[in-house]
């Protein structure tokens, strides 16, 4: 017997329906600061997405600070978070983040972190983010641009860590590419660039690279007469690390076993830095 419904069957085999797309994180943050008799004052604050800013009191007398939360919890391949801080002339501002940042696993392409920063005439900004934390198959592309004008003083630092250690965490594969472009007065004064790819798999083994350390830092000075600050800093770095200083600028690379062993070193570096202020307290909670 031909059931009824026999011919309307399709000859040729269904297609496989499209994956389903992934959903991905977005995030825009855009804050500015400008200069009035009192001090240093919110000129302009938006947040769109996972990006959020918050400006929590500070003592009289301290600078205003700006936290940045990523409130979808980390990043992942194909998310993507910018950030924007604009300070006018004579203002001093302290940029940081609520957490470290984590970038997870990713099953396709890399997840993106942009950062702009513009500092006018005789401003200070300390960009002061906690450290990023690597997960194992992690993705990331992140670059940072700076513009300062004429006496403009930047202090900077980013931070990674390869892996929780803790928890018995290790980088075995992924790619990490960090972008600076430095410019003061639209005129190139320091550029760096950094990878690691782990189809190497002795890549941080490597004495000309990590050495083995899981966790590191780069702090950058913009500042006239850097070199004042060599003698304090290299005691706090010592064998940890090295600092240089040349023209209005300073750098300082500095290697640890784990994320807290750098933080024994960085906290007090950037102390240095910041004629012995502390940071802020959100690195301590």
């Amino acid at each position: 017997m031909t059931l009824p419904f026999a011919a309307t069957l399709p000859s040729e085999p269904l297609a496989d329906p499209a994956p389903p797309r992934m959903q991905r994180s977005e995030g825009a943050a855009r804050i500015a600061f400008k200069f009035e008799r009192s001090g240093t004052r919110l000129a302009e604050l938006y947040q769109q997405g996972a990006a959020k800013v918050r400006l929590p009191l500070v003592e009289a007398g301290e600078p205003p600070q700006a936290v940045l939360i990523n409130s979808s919890g980390g990043l992942t391949g194909g998310d993507r978070m910018s950030t924007e801080a604009t300070l006018g002339e004579n203002c001093h501002a302290i940029v940081t983040t609520q957490a470290c940042e984590k970038i997870y696993r990713a099953s396709a392409g890399s997840a993106g972190i942009v950062t702009r920063l513009i500092v006018g005439e005789n401003a200070r900004l300390d960009w002061l983010p906690q450290e990023t934390i690597l997960f194992d198959g992690a993705r990331l592309t992140r670059r940072l641009d700076a513009e300062l004008a004429p006496g403009a003083t930047l202090l900077l630092v980013e931070a990674t860590i390869f892996g929780r250690s803790a928890r018995g965490e290790a980088v075995r594969s992924g790619l990490f590419t960090d972008r600076w472009r430095i410019r003061r007065e639209n005129r190139l004064v320091f550029a760096d660039d950094l990878r690691f790819d782990w189809s190497d798999p002795e890549l941080v083994r490597r004495p000309a690279v990590l050495a083995g350390a899981a966790a590191m830092a780069t702090i950058l000075f913009m500042v006239e007469e850097p070199a004042r600050h060599l003698p304090a800093l290299r005691e706090v770095i010592g064998a940890n690390g090295g600092v240089s200083a040349w023209n209005g600028r300073l750098i300082a690379r500095i290697v640890a076993p784990t994320g807290a062993a750098l933080r024994q070193t960085l906290i007090p570096a950037l102390s240095v830095l910041r004629d012995g202020a502390g940071l802020p307290k959100f690195w301590r909670i």
